[in-house]
């Protein structure tokens, strides 16, 4: 099909391709820039295969892409390093494939380190001298853990890479993904805030922060010391897993294990189920082995007894017989082991179901309404028993008061010491005595004493 020509006058100057323009911005800048002196920070400096170095330099405003190539790296007076301060001499140009324009280093003046290297040196310092680092303070982590608790941007090729291995080596176990800011001010306070939520949940048995590479600057939220402090202070062993091989930050330092990629992350927390699977077959061997060797040393000591005993026959059967027992029984306990421990969780399933709370409110309130019946019948009973002992202890008292007895119309006489007069041997004459009547009591005086019998004036 053949494209359609613009009118002639549509456009103010000639229509260019993409080559022709860059090529154009090129030639400018090389000739307006034929040597330029640079001062700011190297960061984000890469080493590939073909020796030369990339880097970013950088200050608080702008950066500006830089090379150097290997040939001239001789006249470096120390390594290049991310976070210095340097002042480098070239070239600009274009590099025309990605239409970026850059610094093309010819000679490097180092001017000491950057203001983010010297923050970053002062905080490691400072966290090493309190122990933060140490050794014996770090946890080892799970074998084989439950689930995998991920803090990272859910958008990075970081989590694709550690998904993708954990995918690989053990797929049982889960991944729980605990989105976050992994650059920019506002990266420090999520990861903080994830860090304590999964404590709070206590769901996984290790965590990972995760983050590709990238500049000094990029991974700074993983420098600030409040991510620090929460990575110390988290219940659960945390795994460091930022930037690539050669970048290293103040989590990587704290955290329970750095793991130099998120793919090797994932391999610090997984073990290979191929491993497994190879080492578990390889004990399933050695334990036939073992049992096949154990029966055939058996038959060996029975043949060997067999030989001392002439021909015991009825002890031999049951030789012979506990002898096809320990071998069945070996097998089954072979070949049938996982579905032990499927019956064993079914029970603990059962169980756990058994204890289910509402079940056992339900249970508990039946049984306390049995009781308040009990309860309420057994203080009726007690009630009435209680009133028919009161009655006839009532009635008994009743019969022997000797108020009752005064009613029939007989006294009491006392002595003014307080003693009943029972004879009138205890009496003498002109003596005070104390009648007491059914109702009343009156004093009177002995006058006459009539021994023997009853008294006629008193």
């Amino acid at each position: 099909m053949k494209q359609a020509t613009p009118p002639a006058g549509r456009y103010s100057a000639p229509v260019q391709s993409v080559t022709e323009l860059t090529r154009s911005i090129r030639g400018l800048l090389e000739t307006q820039y034929p040597f330029a002196s640079v001062r700011g920070e190297i960061s984000n400096l890469r080493a590939p295969f073909s020796g030369h170095s990339y880097f970013t330099l950088k200050d608080d405003q702008a950066q500006l892409r830089a090379v150097l190539f290997k040939q001239q790296q001789r006249y470096l007076q120390q390594p290049l390093k991310d976070g210095q301060q340097v002042v480098c001499a070239g070239r600009i140009t274009v590099y025309e494939q990605r239409g970026e324009y850059q610094l093309l280093v010819d000679f490097v003046d180092f001017q000491g380190a950057g203001p983010l290297q010297y923050a970053f040196e002062r905080l490691k310092t400072r966290l090493a001298e309190e122990g933060l680092f140490a050794a014996a303070r770090k946890r080892p982590l799970p074998f084989l853990p439950e689930r995998i608790g991920l803090i990272t941007s859910p958008n990075g090729a970081a989590v694709h890479d550690f998904l993708r291995m954990a995918n690989d080596r053990f797929p049982a176990v889960p991944v729980e993904i605990m989105p976050v800011k992994v650059q920019g001010a506002e990266a420090a306070g999520e990861i903080v805030e994830a860090i304590r939520l999964m404590n709070e949940r206590q769901s996984c048995q290790v965590l990972i922060l995760c983050r590709g590479g990238g500049s000094l600057e990029d991974l700074w939220a993983f420098n600030e010391e409040r991510v620090a402090r929460a990575i110390t202070a988290s219940e659960i062993p945390v795994v460091s897993a930022i930037g690539h091989e050669v970048d290293f930050t103040i989590t990587d330092f704290v955290a329970d294990c750095r793991a130099p990629t998120p793919t090797a992350a994932a391999e610090a927390v997984l073990p290979d189920r191929r491993q497994l699977q190879n080492k578990v077959g390889q004990l399933t061997r050695r334990l036939a082995n073992a049992s096949r060797s154990t029966m055939d040393d058996l038959r060996r000591r029975v043949a060997f007894h067999r030989r001392l005993l002439s021909d015991p026959t009825a002890l031999l059967q049951h030789h012979l017989l506990r002898l096809d027992y320990t071998q069945s029984a070996m097998v089954y306990a072979l070949t049938n082991r996982t579905a032990t421990l499927r019956t064993r969780l079914q029970r603990a399933v059962t169980r756990l179901a058994a204890q289910n709370p509402a079940q056992r409110l339900s249970h508990h309130q039946k049984l306390l309404r049995q009781l308040e019946g009990r309860l309420e019948h057994a203080m009726l009973n007690a009630v009435q028993q209680r009133r028919a002992s009161l009655g006839q202890a009532a009635s008994l008292l009743d019969a022997v008061s000797p108020l009752a007895v005064l009613g029939r119309g007989y006294a009491i006489a006392r002595q003014t010491d307080g003693r009943l007069v029972r004879s009138a041997q205890q009496l003498t004459l002109g003596e005070s005595l104390e009648i007491i009547l059914a109702n009343g009591r009156a004093d009177c005086q002995v006058t006459t004493i009539h021994p023997g019998q009853e008294q006629k004036e008193v």
